[in-house]
């Protein structure tokens, strides 16, 4: 009785390997995902759009947050993943025929196997190096998204009609946020496990003292090769999904920019941190329409804000993350951290 007085306390490794340890934890979350799937009807399309596109957004940062984040490898190909699995879905649905719910794996998995071909350098390269041969693969797949015509269509697009599972197509905004929420929640579930298993274990060896998980047993070949599959694999989930909601795919859509964006959701949101992928995704994907918000609102007074904004956009995103990199290093969920456990001691926070 006293153990539960003071204190949370464990007797067991699997008690202490819980996700949700306390009741509290557990309710609020159940009250969290009823309040994903109830509210939704009752916004906008809008608002679903931008919903859409934050869900699919989590999906890509957990996959380069596995990657960078836990396994300390830099990639700045995570956009070019992205887009094969784009690609691989809409030729899939569109010109063979393949159903939506077989695609949609098939998309991830070919992506995952692209990102374990070009994660096969890792071995050999590290830091700035592998930085330099996943910008390489960028350009490479950008290279062969526009002159493979028969697969993609080159610099015209390829267009790809709402997905349909079982009969029930996905044709507006509020069925679709059901099932990108679905897949997102999903994913981020598969992470947080991912990284409390060997592999995991592995990877966080490999990001903290490489030569000492090598010395320890840990095949570096074997995990930097698996932490690639997972992140491209989740890479060509949000592609497809993503491919599907827009419904043209363009080469244009999957630049060095992209990648870049993603590598700020996990700068931004937290390195090494799960709900960090959650934090960054959102921010990310909230702030150009926080700044087009404002830029509209300001038009009328100042019409040259409206031409200059993609300008004052990417000035805003560079300022960020450099505000980020000096004043919060470990991302918006080490903040998240301090707040609950400034909470938790208060009034004896000090």
């Amino acid at each position: 009785m006293s153990a539960n007085i003071c204190g949370d306390y464990k007797t067991t490794y699997k008690e202490d390997m819980v996700l949700f340890q306390t009741k509290f934890s557990r309710f609020w979350l159940a009250v969290f995902i009823l309040a994903l799937y109830a509210v939704p009807p009752l916004l906008g399309n809008y608002t679903l759009y931008v919903a859409n596109m934050i869900c699919i957004a989590v999906i890509g940062a957990l996959g380069i947050n596995i990657l960078t984040g836990f396994t300390g490898q830099i990639s700045l190909g995570h956009g070019a993943f992205i887009g094969i699995g784009a690609y691989t879905s809409g030729y899939l649905t569109m010109k063979l025929g393949v159903p939506f719910i077989i695609a949609l794996p098939c998309a991830g998995l070919i992506t995952a196997l692209f990102g374990m071909v070009f994660g096969i350098p890792s071995l050999r390269l590290k830091g700035l190096y592998l930085a330099i041969a996943t910008l390489a693969a960028q350009f490479i797949i950008e290279y062969l998204m526009v002159h493979l015509e028969s697969i993609t269509n080159g610099v015209l697009g390829l267009l790809v009609d709402s997905p349909s599972i079982f009969g029930f197509s996905f044709d507006t905004d509020l069925k679709y946020f059901y099932l990108t929420v679905t897949i997102a929640i999903l994913a981020t579930m598969y992470a947080k496990n991912i990284v409390r298993t060997r592999p995991g274990r592995a990877f966080i060896a490999i990001r903290d003292r490489y030569i000492s998980a090598e010395v320890m047993g840990v095949n570096l070949f074997k995990y930097k090769l698996m932490a690639f599959a997972i992140s491209s694999f989740l890479a060509g989930i949000a592609g497809s999904l993503w491919a599907h909601y827009v419904t043209i795919i363009t080469p244009e859509h999957f630049t060095i920019g992209v990648s870049i964006q993603y590598l700020a959701m996990i700068i931004i949101g937290g390195l090494g941190h799960i709900i960090g992928s959650i934090y960054g995704a959102i921010f990310m994907v909230l702030l150009p329409e926080v700044l087009r918000l404002i830029s509209e609102s300001l038009s009328s007074h100042f019409p040259v804000i409206v031409n200059l904004f993609a300008a004052i956009k990417e000035g805003v995103f560079g300022a960020i993350i450099i505000g980020f990199l000096i004043y919060e290093p470990d991302g918006l969920a080490h903040r998240w951290q301090m707040i609950k456990a400034y909470w938790k001691l208060w009034p004896f926070s000090y």
